[in-house]
């Protein structure tokens, strides 16, 4: 019997998943400015990452999944932004920090190697 890729076996989703969730726990603590300023922005790109991953996933055509592909690894950058400037204006600790940097870090390059065997594997 044949095994099916599925979107929970995807590398980059798990490490986006798992970020996801990382972050709101994060934010859900802060005062309501600053949920209202930079944690609503941090948590809608850090959830864009897996949204576009799982989105990608379930497109029919190798365009249409890279294309989503791409706007996870952009929400990516955005989401180092958040963290950068959540870091400087001390809304998050050093560890907290270090732990979603960490795990932004990671999803460039599986997020182009999701993109890679996209192309490598699909034939349309």
């Amino acid at each position: 019997m044949k095994k099916y890729l599925q979107l929970n076996d995807l590398s980059a989703y798990k490490i986006a998943y798992k970020l996801s969730e990382e972050v709101w726990d994060v934010v859900k603590e802060w005062d309501r400015f600053a949920k209202n300023t930079i944690g609503e922005q941090f948590v809608r790109s850090v959830d864009s990452i897996a949204a576009n991953i799982a989105e990608g996933f379930g497109r029919r055509t190798k365009r249409d999944k890279i294309k989503f592909y791409n706007y996870s690894f952009s929400s990516t950058y955005e989401s180092l932004n958040w963290n950068e400037k959540a870091k400087r204006r001390e809304l998050i600790s050093q560890v907290q920090y270090d732990s979603i940097f960490a795990g932004l870090k990671k999803l460039p390059r599986e997020i182009n190697n999701l993109s890679n065997f996209t192309m490598r594997k699909l034939d349309k």
